[in-house]
């Protein structure tokens, strides 16, 4: 537990009316059941009432009264009196109370019942009665079958009488409790306490037992007393007093697994253990604690246990760290009796003997109950997760609504997701009783809101929020709602046939209502009709007969109001007289023309009405243009009534359009109306749209209008673009476009596009015209770049250049060549088709003028700008002295090997062209066998099979009139060797062959650069090779086998690799099997061993100040000598500072980063069992200025 907190603090959080049920207790000592305990623990003050008198009893009767029985007496006498102002005597009744529970003392194993009174007159509703123990711990069904509470009341005298009973209580019951009575605006409580004693044993009673005499039938001065007896039993009653009392001492009533509990638990725990098993005698408690000599059981597992509770703040992390005895034992963790995975939220960590659980982030969710268990022992502690409290920042305010009115009352918290409870009149409201109650909670951020889609008189009351950090109220009046009657019913006189119409209009839409007649309910019939149109209540009643007359009442539901009106039935006698009327057609034609123009949208509905008079009825024809129309159904149809006639259009269309003429006959004369439609659309799509040209980013595009333009003038276009295989459309203007020709730029060059456009009148937007055809934004190249003359003869001129910097998309398909003479303004072309590569040569040129040239680029978007030679280019050939540029493999010998083709490429210069000579040796070179190909800038020799004939001299010579040029070139024509010839076994000693033999006959016109020499048994005669590249003609064979022959054999080697044939030698080497004596040499060992000598001295040396510096040395020694480096004759030892290395010899001291105390003498000394050798240097540090 962390310094100054006590188990109130930790509890704080959970002590809410609205928290969990408290769990029970786990003890450390794995006493419950595993779950958690959400009790608060108090010490409570120990108060025992004073011991009662027994009531003395007597009986006149009796001719002998038996002595009255002692006062009884606990069966241990307190320690300590109880203060006086703790006595439990009886209080006067105050506030709300009649009789306040009284304080009791009661033996363990029997009934207690506690019996209160509270008047009912000063409280506001039915109040609410809660049995508490200690301080927060209430009793009911939920504390066990022993505890039961009971609650009357009297309702003449407004009394309500409240009970507790306990059934055979136990050492645990005892303590304070306290009886809280909360009403609507009052609330009150009183504590009383109990106390628990052990059994006494009736030791008076025995001890009177023992005073009976020896004849009980007798009188009272018959018999002696029994004092043998008497005696044995007091000795009995002594020793058990003193068992008694000593076990009383030691155990105080306390189980002794409880006693195991206490021992094992730290000083800050007593007064938790004490409250949740009953021990009030706290004082004797700690005494025998004290004298107790408390053994602690170390664990097999454990060095260092989790401790009983850890408390961490709502969102933070926590550390539980345990210490284990081996660092290899399994351990696992449990929440709730449930192990624990590794994951982000949890993680462990193993660091030497310390186990380490990290819970991140932690919830309510991880207040429980933690558990370690290695092998069969385990640990336990309890995570108290405090939550910061919940403060109001907007209360709830005072509602007054109607009923029927939806009511929303909203609190808002000081965090999201916070918990809040809702009451109402001191009754919590739960989501259960919701749908009882026709409420509903909404959580909206911080604000909570409790919802009335409908309220009622039932829902008016205080409400109540609560939450761990504050609380607000607010009252909701719901009131009656009046009904207000806009309009009353009015009394009727109607004719036989006619209709009557009873009409009222109220406040309410909602409110319905029935109809009666003569206090008879009406119901709906084929005459009678009843409707409710928002606040209007219609009754209606077609074709009145005299049985309707009568008083009729409307009573609206739920309202004590009724509206009444009379219907009176007029019945009247006429006489019929034809009555004749020429027709009339009446229409409303608007405006000061003549003509009734009307104007619809096409797709919408039109319906002319045109009333009709006359006697008899007239007989309407339509017509449109000069062609009757009759039809009565269809898009297109007439509907006929007795004063009218309509023609009815279904969603108009362009061909409606035109003139509809209706005429009117009767017997008494005929009418004619005319009426002009116009059916007025969207304009048809503009047509030829088309792209006309284009541009890097940009194109044209021109259309012409539509056809039709819908009756309505056009006001422009709108214009959309879009990718080729897209489907999405690009709008190219908002406000629409007046002219017929637009200029689409923005775009993406190289990239297909289509284009369309919509023409658009008042009605609105036409369809899309057709795509345009896909097109490319593409722009011409820019300028061929480093346009030059590359050479110019009397009647030509080869230009080259570079391609073009921009090429763009549209790439380029060639160059065109263009020139122009000197003082004309006509460019002739010099090519008609593009040329793809960079040059070109112009021909037919005239000799001796003076021409500009210039090139252009061509692709698909046309011509570029021309690249043009800044000087006129004079036609006239240029004289070049002839000159041989002869490779750098043909300066030397050049070696080819027999079969292999040859070909020389060595180019020249020299204008005019020059002419080319190949000779060998003087001569002409056979033509049957060289092929000769000479070109303007190089001349090729080319043999298809070389041969060794072709070796030799061969002189190139280029001859320009009298200037000439000569190249020799040395070809040598090679082939694989013959075989080494004389191949003899010279000598034979021991297991040696000593193998000579002569060159070939034949090199193969190339040096031989040696010999592969190969042996084989007569008897296998498989070769194995001796050796290789040998320069020499003889050579000695080793390691032969003792008893075989041998042959050998000689492979010559060339340029062009080993001969095809080998010599073999002619004779063999025998390897005889005589008798063979080793005598060994003389041999005296060397002695390698010396003593150490320096062979690279130390060197003084000046290094800087805070930079690395080494000394470097060599010494020689064997055996190896041992080094050590000194500063100021004290040895260097494992100083970070330094760092002593030994590669073969090579000592080196690294000094790091020195410093001006660094500076001073360092020596080298080798050691070694011959003596030793020392190398010193003087070293400065200086640091810089």
């Amino acid at each position: 537990m962390p310094p100054g907190a006590s188990w109130e603090s930790l509890r704080s959080l959970k002590g809410s009316p609205w928290g969990p049920p408290p769990r029970p207790l786990e003890g450390p000592a794995g006493h419950g059941c595993g779950q958690r305990s959400e009790r608060r623990f108090a010490v409570m003050p120990e108060a025992k009432p004073a011991a009662q008198k027994a009531p003395e009893k007597k009986d006149a009767a009796k001719p002998a009264p038996k002595e009255a029985p002692p006062k009884e007496a606990p069966a241990e006498a307190p320690k300590e009196a109880p203060p006086e102002d703790q006595s439990p005597t009886a209080e006067e009744p105050t506030g709300i109370f009649l009789k306040k529970p009284d304080s009791v003392s009661v033996e363990n194993g029997k009934d207690v019942l506690i019996v209160a009174k509270v008047n009912g007159k000063d409280l506001q509703g039915k109040p609410t009665f809660t049995w508490i123990k200690g301080k927060w711990l209430e009793l009911g069904s939920k504390s066990g079958a022993r505890f039961s509470c009971k609650e009357s009341h009297d309702a003449a005298s407004n009394v309500y009488t409240l009970e507790l009973h306990i059934g055979k209580v136990v050492l645990g019951d005892r303590g304070d409790y306290r009886l809280e009575v909360k009403a609507k605006d009052l609330s009150d409580s009183c504590g009383f306490n109990i106390d628990v004693e052990a059994p006494r044993q009736d030791a008076s009673g025995q001890t009177l037992e023992s005073f009976k005499r020896s004849d009980e039938g007798k009188m009272k001065d018959a018999g002696e007393l029994d004092f043998s007896g008497l005696l044995k039993k007091r000795e009995v009653v002594e020793e058990e007093k003193k068992k008694k009392k000593k076990k009383d001492d030691d155990d105080l009533g306390i189980p002794p697994e409880v006693w195991e509990l206490l021992k094992g638990a730290k000083k800050s725990e007593y007064e938790r253990i004490a409250f949740q098993y009953g021990i009030t005698d706290l004082r004797g408690m700690l005494k025998r604690l004290k004298k107790a000599k408390v053994e602690v059981k170390k664990s097999a597992a454990f060095t260092k246990k989790l401790d009983p509770a850890y408390q961490v703040d709502r969102g933070n992390k926590i550390k539980l760290v345990v210490e284990i005895s081996d660092p290899d034992l399994p351990l696992k963790w449990f929440k709730n009796g449930q192990e624990i995975k590794p994951s982000s939220k949890y993680v462990f960590e193993n660091v030497g003997k310390k186990r380490i659980l990290t819970i991140n982030k932690c919830t309510l969710a991880d207040d429980a109950a933690y558990e370690v268990a290695v092998k069969d022992e385990k640990c336990f502690t309890e995570l108290f997760v405090r939550e910061p409290p919940i403060l109001i920042i907007t209360p709830l305010e005072d509602q007054q609504v109607f009923v029927g009115d939806r009511v929303e009352m909203a609190v808002e918290v000081s965090e999201e997701g916070a918990q809040v409870m809702w009451m109402k009149d001191g009754v919590e409201m739960t989501r259960e009783d919701s749908f009882k109650s026709r409420y509903r909670f909404k959580k909206d951020g911080k604000r909570h809101i409790l919802i009335y889609s409908e309220v009622t008189l039932e829902d008016k009351g205080r409400y109540r929020v609560m939450t761990n950090g504050g609380q607000c109220e607010a009252d909701l009046i719901v009131e009656e709602k009046q009904l207000e009657v806009l309009q009353d019913i009015a009394d009727l006189t109607v004719k036989a046939s006619e209709q009557a119409e009873f009409k009222c209009e109220v406040s309410d839409e909602k409110v319905t209502g029935k109809w009666y007649k003569n206090g008879v309910e009406v119901r709906p019939s084929k005459r009678i009709t009843i409707s409710h149109i928002g606040r209007i209540h219609k009754l209606v009643i077609d074709d009145v007969r005299p049985e309707d007359e009568g008083d009729y009442t409307f009573v609206p539901d739920g309202y004590a109001l009724s509206l009444s009106a009379k219907l009176n039935f007029l019945e009247i006698k006429v006489e019929y007289v034809p009555k004749q009327e020429p027709p009339k057609i009446h229409l409303d034609c608007s405006g000061e023309i003549s003509e009734n123009a009307i104007v619809v949208v096409a797709g919408n509905k039109l319906r002319l009405d045109v009333s009709i008079t006359g006697e008899p009825r007239p007989v309407a024809t339509w017509l449109k243009e000069d062609q009757v129309f009759s039809t009565t159904e269809g898009r297109v149809r007439i509907e006929q009534r007795a004063d009218s006639s309509s023609f009815v259009i279904e969603s108009a269309e362009r061909g409606d359009e035109g003139r509809y003429t209706i005429k009117v006959t009767n017997p008494v004369g005929e009418d004619v109306a005319s009426i002009l439609l116009r059916v007025v659309d969207v304009p048809d799509p503009p047509e030829a749209v088309c792209v006309t040209s284009v541009g890097e980013d940009w194109a044209i595009l021109v259309w012409e209008p539509p056809k039709y333009d819908g009756g309505q003038p056009l006001t422009g276009y709108l214009l959309e673009r879009k990718k080729k295989g897209s489907h999405r459309w690009m709008k190219l203007n908002f406000d629409v476009f007046t002219e017929t020709t637009y200029e689409s730029t923005n775009m993406i060059e190289g990239i297909l596009y289509e284009m369309r456009v919509f023409a658009v009148n008042a009605i609105g937007v036409s369809q899309p015209s057709v795509n345009t055809k896909p097109f490319m934004p593409i722009a011409p190249t820019s300028e061929p770049q480093h346009l030059m003359v590359e050479d110019v003869t009397d009647t030509t001129t080869t230009l080259k250049w570079r391609p073009p910097d921009k090429i763009g998309a549209g790439g380029i398909d060639g160059y065109l060549v263009e020139y122009c003479v000197e003082g004309s303004d006509e460019w002739i072309p010099a090519n008609t088709e593009p040329v793809e590569r960079c040059g070109f040569t112009v021909k037919n040129l005239p000799t001796g003028a003076k021409i500009v040239f210039r090139v252009v680029g061509v692709n698909i978007a046309g011509r570029s700008q021309p690249a043009t030679l800044t000087q006129p280019v004079t036609i006239r050939e240029i004289v070049e002295q002839p000159k041989i540029r002869l490779p750098r493999q043909l300066r030397q010998t050049y070696l080819r090997k027999v079969g292999e083709h040859l070909n020389l490429v060595i180019p020249f210069q020299g204008k005019p062209r020059p002419k080319v000579v190949w000779t060998k040796g003087g001569a002409p070179v056979d033509t049957s066998r060289v092929h000769v190909r000479t070109s303007d800038l190089d001349t090729v020799f080319f043999v298809r099979e070389a041969a060794r004939s072709d070796s030799g001299e061969y002189e190139l010579s280029v001859q320009i009139e009298n200037m000439k040029d000569t190249a020799t070139i040395h070809i040598r024509v090679v082939e694989k060797a013959g075989p080494a010839e004389h191949v003899m076994v010279k000598e034979v000693w021991g297991t040696n062959a000593l193998v000579e033999w002569q060159p070939p006959k034949d090199d193969g016109n190339s040096e031989i650069t040696g010999y592969l020499v190969q042996k084989a048994d007569k008897k296998t005669m498989e070769w194995f090779t001796v050796y290789e590249h040998s320069r020499h003609t003889s050579c000695t064979v080793s390691d032969l086998i003792v008893g075989n022959e041998y042959y050998f054999r000689v492979y010559s080697e060339n340029f062009c690799g080993l001969s095809d044939l080998p010599g073999v030698s002619k004779n063999t080497a025998r390897i005889l099997k005589t008798g063979i004596t080793f005598k060994p040499f003389e041999f005296k060992e060397h002695d390698f061993r010396m003593p150490p000598k320096f062979l690279t001295p130390l060197i003084d040396c000046v290094v800087v100040a805070g930079y690395a510096a080494a000394l470097n040395c060599a010494v020689r020694g064997h055996p190896k000598p041992k080094v050590v480096w000194m500063k100021n004759n004290m040895e260097i030892r494992e100083d970070p500072k330094y760092l002593m290395t030994n590669h073969q010899g090579v000592l080196t001291l690294n000094i790091r980063r020195p410093s001006p105390f660094d500076g001073g003498t360092y020596s080298c000394r080798a050691v070694n069992e011959l003596g030793e050798a020392l190398a010193e240097c003087k070293v400065e540090v200086r640091v810089p200025q």
